[in-house]
């Protein structure tokens, strides 16, 4: 798999967002997709190296209430692992269960019922494809795969894979393709269910990486930024997007029987950032940080209640966190000019707290570019800065904004919480375990898998269970912690 070095030298801020860190629907199909165990070359180069050696591995362990990682972040969109009674051991580094090599895309996939769906885009014989693989978690045997025809082609010299995490509920996974290629299937097989190819429905002039948003099922609705443009806006050049405007498409709610349009709505282009739910008393709140916006939506009705103007006045701007919520207050941020905004919000309107200083980096709170950080106890932790060095790990106050300490270390970072403690993972392949403490930084392990995965290292580990997925580049490794 390319890893292109030097566009990413040319081109940081390109290459630091890649992390994220996506037919018309109810046509009828002629499935090049069918069903089916991995048996082509492709695939058989790509089968996991098992650990079925390692005898000495623990077994593989549930956390009470089920051990499930159903969509980006987690089921609750807080990067928070399922670990619920269980004791884990950090001062032992984490074994190898089995290693799995990976396509072209920067994500992780999603996990339910003890099955792994790694999404990703590999060749089969000559022909690009998107490919959906379902592998159980204990030891990564192939229990299906499909492929569909993928046809996109990256501005920068970018990977051609998905930049997106599937979203599981019930029977049904859905994914959001590079191309914007909507995909609804079964798990128990990977049958295809329905598609939409939103870049040709609603008319989406290519966003500079394509689409790296993941979907979110609520209420049987399948929720997508797409931001279309008018058929007139399509002979706008290639990475344009100050000249292109919006049609009324900026999120998208689908039937997940059907496939079928629901409802449209917002006048906004699509960035990077992921829709998600909030509730403010009985009111279900959809938030889509868009390209120019943050947008609240009512989700039964695809009205847009409120919206928020948060973006840098830079063509090349990126809104790509998943917004942060705790109770009635949101937080967002970018690493570019305006920083971070924390926003107390009602059903019908909202009004900041505090503001970053526009253009003022040094005195932003702060900036995150691709990693979401984690809200525990009133403090957030994370990544902030937009490239190496000019970025690091630091605890922010919420509900002021007040930096509370900023580690040393100048490297991108993601992030996920497990118990009372917190995974950092570095780009480059280093892992530390640390306790959240708003004084200082405060180091319980450190583990190097540099040896293991190679750069980029972006997607925010996965842990169900006693089982964490870590991602580089040309592999996905499931790591067994002891407990």
């Amino acid at each position: 798999m390319t890893t292109f070095p030097a566009v990413r030298s040319r081109y940081p801020l390109i290459a630091s967002l890649l992390c994220l860190c996506h037919l018309v629907a109810c046509n009828a199909q002629t499935d090049s997709d069918s069903p089916r165990v991995s048996t082509s070359q492709q695939d058989s180069a790509d089968q996991s190296v098992n650990a079925a050696d390692r005898p000495n591995l623990p077994p593989v362990k549930t956390a009470a209430g089920g051990s499930d990682w159903p969509r980006l972040l987690g089921k609750d969109f807080d990067g928070v692992a399922p670990v619920e009674g269980m004791q884990l051991d950090w001062s032992v580094q984490p074994q190898v269960a089995w290693e799995l090599p990976v396509g072209d895309g920067y994500g992780l996939g999603a996990v339910a019922d003890g099955v792994y769906y790694q999404f990703d885009a590999s060749r089969d014989g000559g022909q690009m494809v998107e490919r959906l693989r379902a592998l159980k978690i204990e030891n990564a045997e192939p229990i299906w795969s499909v492929n569909r025809p993928l046809n996109y082609r990256d501005m920068y010299g970018y990977e051609s894979g998905p930049r997106g995490t599937p979203a599981i509920q019930g029977d049904s996974i859905v994914t959001f393709g590079v191309s914007g290629e909507l995909c609804c299937r079964a798990v128990q097989n990977g049958e295809l269910r329905w598609s939409v190819d939103t870049r040709l429905k609603y008319g989406v002039v290519q966003n500079f990486f394509g689409v790296a948003a993941s979907p979110l099922i609520w209420n049987d609705r399948v929720i997508v930024p797409v931001g279309g443009s008018p058929a007139e806006d399509q002979k706008i050049a290639p990475g344009r997007l100050d000249r292109v405007i919006s049609n009324g498409s900026a999120v998208v709610a689908f039937d997940l029987h059907n496939g079928q349009e629901l409802w449209r709505c917002g006048q906004d282009l699509a960035s990077y950032s992921s829709p998600r739910t909030m509730q403010i008393g009985s009111q279900t709140i959809v938030l889509q940080f868009a390209r120019d916006h943050l947008l609240a939506i009512d989700p039964e009705h695809g009205k847009v209640l409120w919206k928020q103007p948060h973006r840098a006045d830079i063509v090349e701007s990126v809104n790509a966190i998943l917004p942060i919520v705790d109770a009635d207050r949101i937080f967002i941020s970018e690493c570019y000019q305006v920083g971070s905004l924390l926003l107390k919000a009602t059903p019908t309107d909202s009004e900041i707290v505090w503001q970053d200083p526009p253009q003022n980096r040094r005195e932003q709170s702060m900036r995150c570019h691709w990693s979401t950080p984690l809200l525990i106890d009133g403090f957030l932790y994370g990544c902030s800065g937009r490239n190496n060095p000019d970025s690091d790990f630091r605890c922010v106050e919420f509900a002021t904004g007040k930096v509370r300490w900023v580690d040393e270390r100048r490297i991108r970072t993601s992030v996920t919480r497990v118990a009372d403690k917190v995974i950092v993972w570095d780009e480059i392949g280093r892992m530390q375990i640390i306790r959240p403490n708003p004084e200082r930084l405060d180091v319980v392990a450190e583990y190097d898998f540099t040896d293991l995965v190679s750069s980029p290292c972006w997607a925010a580990p996965i842990v169900v269970g006693n089982r964490m997925l870590i991602r580089g580049d040309e592999k996905v490794v499931c790591l067994a912690i002891a407990d």
